[in-house]
């Protein structure tokens, strides 16, 4: 793993905290259940002790982000040659009856081939 430029992230979040994506699948940065909280992943300080949680095909080929129109949702794509593979990365927004508090902090990740075989 090497550090990535800042553009080469996305950024998820939940209101309360965020987490960057990089544009290799690599959640590099989050703090739960808050932003000033201790952080989960850390990558983006420190490569080899601050932990990451990434999911990538074995192979590598070329990547893009985008976002679904008017969400938070991420969306990685993996292009190879045999296939296109997607990877959707959010932070769901949920609160309590009265609206103050988040019940849970969740990051939701779903891989997906969209066309052909990917490895």
């Amino acid at each position: 793993m090497s550090y990535k430029n800042i553009g080469d992230y996305g950024i998820i979040g939940d209101l309360h905290t965020i987490a960057l994506v990089g544009i290799d699948g690599s959640i590099d940065w989050c703090c739960l259940p808050r932003f000033d909280s201790p952080s989960l992943f850390a990558a983006i300080l420190d490569e080899k002790i601050g932990g990451y949680f990434k999911i990538a095909p074995v192979i590598k080929g070329n990547t893009r982000q985008m976002y679904l129109p008017e969400t938070n949702i991420l969306l990685t794509r993996f292009l190879q040659h045999d296939g296109v593979g997607e990877l959707t990365d959010f932070m769901p927004i949920e609160s309590d009856e009265a609206g103050y508090r988040p019940r849970r902090h969740q990051i939701i990740r779903m891989l997906s081939v969209v066309r052909g075989t990917v490895t």
